[in-house]
């Protein structure tokens, strides 16, 4: 029976709280909803993810639907509006989201960054004698001086000079690099 009433009568016994009007008319509607969904998002997943919110949202909807236009007059209306909102809401989270794709590109390049400058003094510090490479090696894991000096049976001085001559060494070393360059081939 529910097949030969019209989609507005439908869409009033719908309105109304009828569930079985509403699946009929959902039926009836949903490829046509769905095609201008898709034309009016250009993307498949959007259109369905479009044509999704707008029949979660359509029985809160029908109430509004007083039968005055046709049916899909109205319904065509809703997608629109809820088109023009979905773009809003994008438009609204890529204006938030903005810079930050450029804040992520930094922060990893930041963090190669300091990956590389790790590699390198771990490096580097090989080259140091074992007195300077041990003392740098306990500052550089936030031992204080002091500790430093009991742990290595020296005194704080000797180990803010041992510091001093670690960083000068390694100052070296880096100016020696920069000079002569080695090549990823000449080093295997």
């Amino acid at each position: 029976m529910l097949m030969q009433t019209s989609d507005e009568n439908l869409g009033l016994a719908a309105a109304g709280g009828d569930r079985s009007a509403f699946s009929t008319l959902l039926e009836r509607q949903y490829d046509r909803l769905f095609r201008l969904c898709f034309r009016l998002t250009g993307s498949q997943a959007e259109a369905e993810d479009l044509t999704q919110d707008i029949c979660a949202a359509l029985p809160a909807k029908l109430k509004n639907y007083r039968g005055d236009a046709a049916l899909t007059t109205w319904l065509y209306r809703v997608a629109v509006n809820a088109a023009h909102d979905r773009r809003r809401r994008q438009a609204s989270h890529a204006k938030a989201a903005e810079g930050w794709g450029d804040w992520e590109v930094n922060r990893q390049a930041a963090n190669a960054q300091a990956a590389q400058d790790v590699d390198w003094l771990t490096t580097a510090m090989r080259r140091l004698p074992p007195d300077l490479r041990d003392t740098l090696a306990l500052v550089l894991d936030d031992v204080s001086h002091r500790a430093a000096g009991e742990i290595l049976g020296v005194s704080e001085g000797t180990i803010s000079w041992r510091i001093s001559e670690a960083k000068k060494q390694l100052a070296q070393i880096r100016a020696d690099e920069m000079a002569c360059p080695v090549t990823s081939e000449e080093s295997s």
